[in-house]
């Protein structure tokens, strides 16, 4: 019984960390990233539609990429998509078949910007995991009939080693990816 409550938060707790590293992913640096584009929705026959579905994205330039739809109709949806989108700064330009996306170098402040979004981001991820070992906790307590006293201080002991491990992976990305904003 306690050997389940802590597998699902530790797994609970991966989860929540990979979303992290995924949302810090789609931050803008200085580069063109496919994975900034990874959220964005196009709204395709009414219906929202994730871009990496409706098109390929390609590198080709530093600062460049090119969008190739798989249904050209999608043209325009996506081009508009791409200028509706908060945070990224980007001028697509259609040329019939692609689009093309060049991202406008960062200015120092628009870097601090991002580097705050970033650590509001690790927050909210670090907060999710401590509500995780909340839940888990009640968890526990909720089986102190069933199982020794003993076995409960272990168990919590291992739910907050468990805590403190993935908050600490979410500080480590949030490291990387501030470093990576700041580089000019």
């Amino acid at each position: 019984m306690i050997a389940d409550v802590l597998a699902d938060a530790e797994e609970r707790m991966d989860r929540a960390v990979e979303a992290a590293k995924d949302d810090f992913a789609t931050v803008r640096t200085g580069r063109a990233n496919p994975q900034l584009f990874q959220k964005i929705l196009v709204d395709y026959y009414g219906s929202p539609t994730p871009l990496a579905q409706l098109a390929s994205l390609n590198n080709a330039e530093a600062r460049s990429l090119v969008i190739t739809p798989y249904d050209k109709s999608a043209l325009k949806a996506i081009e508009q998509a791409i200028r509706d989108t908060p945070n990224l700064g980007a001028n697509p330009t259609n040329d019939g078949t692609i689009v093309r996306v060049t991202l406008p170098e960062l200015t120092e402040e628009r870097r601090k910007e991002f580097v705050k979004l970033v650590r509001a981001k690790g927050e909210d991820a670090r907060v999710h995991v401590r509500g995780i070992r909340r839940k888990s906790k009640d968890d526990l307590d909720a089986l102190k009939g069933d199982v020794g006293e003993d076995e409960l201080v272990r168990a919590e002991k291992e739910l907050d080693a468990l805590t403190r491990a993935h908050v600490d992976a979410i500080d480590e990305a949030l490291k990387r990816k501030e470093a990576e904003l700041l580089e000019v």
